[in-house]
Parts: structure tokens; sequence; C-alpha cells
């Protein structure tokens, strides 16, 4: 792996790290000022997404975002054949998209410095599933946002 890739992999690592840092101290803080647990904190943290405009909008701003992020990594991990896209996905849905997309640059600038020797792989039926499900959801909230709140 070249130089110049191994500086971008430790950038794309540093942003997951304060990512994870950042969303994570905030987090566990809107939870332990309801004095509420991880399950019910989980809970009451979407619709404190909704509590005005500035957080709706943002909300879908972060969400259309990381959509149109999560159809490339779904592509591009097959077109360079990177495993476990769909993890990336989930911790991405559960934790937070803003420390599982850096990991997955990380895992593809890996790929394209061993020349990609995996062959691409079409996307299957639950690619398609996956990524129709999370565009649908998406949609919704999208006109959610527009129509109700």
């Amino acid at each position: 792996m070249s130089r110049t890739r191994k500086l971008l992999c430790s950038v794309y690592g540093l942003i997951a790290v304060a990512a994870l840092i950042a969303t994570g101290t905030q987090n566990a803080a809107f939870v332990s000022e309801r004095g509420l647990s991880f399950a019910t904190g989980f809970a009451a943290f979407w619709p404190a997404l909704f509590a005005n405009h500035a957080t709706i909008s943002i909300t879908v701003d972060i969400f259309l975002f990381a959509l149109a992020g999560v159809i490339w990594m779904v592509f591009e991990a097959r077109r360079l054949g990177i495993r476990f896209v769909w993890l990336y996905v989930f911790f991405g849905i559960t934790v937070a998209i803003s420390v599982t997309f850096p990991l997955f640059l990380v895992a593809r600038e890996r790929a394209l410095a061993l020349g990609s020797n995996a062959a691409e792989r079409p996307l299957g039926v639950l690619d398609y599933l996956g990524l129709g499900i999370l565009t649908v959801g998406t949609a919704a909230l999208a006109v959610y946002c527009i129509i109700v709140v």
C-alpha cells in the first residue's frame, strides 16, 4: 500500500474514532439525563429527531445522504469484492453512519491497494431487497417530515 493510501486510511480511521466518541458521548448523555435504559433511550431518541424544524432538517439531510452513501457502498463493495458490506450498513444505522462510512472507506482503500483481485460480483437479491427497504424507509421519513411534521 502506498504512503498516500496509508495516510488516507489513517485519516479515515481518525474520523471514525472522532465520530464514535462524539456521537457516543451525546447518545449516552441523552439516555442518562432522562434516566432511561439503553432500550428505552433508543426508543425515546427517535421522537427527539423531530423536535423542531432544525432537527428535522438535519435528520432528513443525514438520512438522505446516508442512503446515497449506502447505495454507493453496496455497489462498490460488490465491484471490489469487499466482504460484509451489510455489517457496515447495520452498524451505520445502530451506531452511526459517521463511524462506519469512514471504516468502509478504509476497507475500500485496502481493496484498491491490493489491486482488487476479487472478481466483481453482481448485486444479489438480498442486496436489492436491503437497498429497496432502506430507500422506501428513507423516502417515507422524508415524506412524513414534509407532510406531517
